[in-house]
């Protein structure tokens, strides 16, 4: 039996239980795949990350949804960074993660407290655009609440982008595995990682100018409170397409579950050459101790 330390941190959010809940696993870098999965599935968690040593950065990090690994994650970054800072593992300001995606820069702002954690996630590649209809009919909605072309966008993970007309469209939506799955069909990927990103251009209160939601395909939970991997696509969207003003601002995400989260974006570059987006948030640790494996 292996023992190893376990924190959960919830991420884009300043107190317990708003943002999103991740646990982290220091030294679990060598466990293997499907003692990971069962991690995950055993905290009943979108995902969980999974530390260790790195040649090319200062830590590797591994992401597992309960159905498999995946390249990147972004608020599974913010926490296990804010976790690395919980046990002192990390001094500076600075450091590195060795991801699937790359090696991301992290930067840390004490200004705050709790720290903010500013991860800057690679330049976008823009991929498919799906049948509208197929997109809408994924989320049980009609192709008119969808404004513009759904485009598959990734910063180390692909999602299918989709701004919705209004805030009723955003919160009727409802996901239908059967047109899930011929969504992923059309566009080669994993039904797990087909799900429409769906994002109002208001916030969820005053502070924010952006309002998302991702709903989930099984094994995973119903829907995720905050994904900051899809909400730096999300931003590299908008600012090609013109849909913002500025390369700056807040987006939010999980309030109409109870777990509101928040994150500062800013995307990198002009809207014809983005090369990358910087997505920030802070954290909390919620529990602290250890797993028997």
């Amino acid at each position: 039996m292996s023992t190893l330390p376990l924190d959960w941190v919830d991420a884009f959010t300043d107190r317990p239980f708003g943002g999103n809940g991740c646990a982290v696993l220091h030294g679990g870098a060598a466990l293997d795949d499907e003692i990971c999965k069962r991690v995950v599935r055993e905290t009943s968690l979108v995902e969980c990350t999974f530390t260790g040593r790195s040649d090319v950065a200062d830590v590797r990090v591994r992401y597992f949804l309960a159905s498999g690994e995946i390249p990147f994650a972004g608020h599974p970054t913010v926490a296990t960074v804010a976790a690395l800072l919980h046990r002192g593992l990390v001094s500076g300001d600075r450091l590195t993660l060795e991801t699937l995606a790359g090696v991301i820069p992290i930067e840390i702002d004490r200004s705050v407290s709790p720290p903010r954690i500013v991860m800057t996630q690679i330049a976008p590649t823009f991929g498919a655009s799906p049948d509208k209809a197929l997109v809408a009919d994924a989320v049980s909605l009609s192709p008119s609440d969808i404004l513009g072309q759904p485009q598959l966008v990734s910063t180390g993970l692909p999602f299918c982008i989709t701004v919705l007309k209004d805030r009723g469209a955003l919160e009727r939506a409802s996901l239908d595995t059967e047109a899930l799955a011929r969504l992923a069909q059309g566009t080669g990927g994993r039904v797990d990682l087909a799900e429409p990103f769906l994002v109002t251009l208001e916030g969820a209160t005053e502070a924010g100018d952006t309002f998302s939601r991702l709903i989930l395909a099984p094994p995973s939970p119903p829907e995720d409170p905050f994904t900051g991997s899809a909400t730096g696509a999300m931003a590299c969207y908008l600012w090609s397409k013109g849909l913002i003003d500025a390369p700056r601002f807040v987006a939010e995400q999980g309030h109409g579950m109870g777990r509101p989260g928040q994150a500062q974006v800013e995307v990198l570059g002009p809207p014809e050459a983005i090369t990358g987006v910087r997505v920030a948030g802070q954290a909390h640790v919620l529990i602290s101790g250890e797993i028997h494996l």
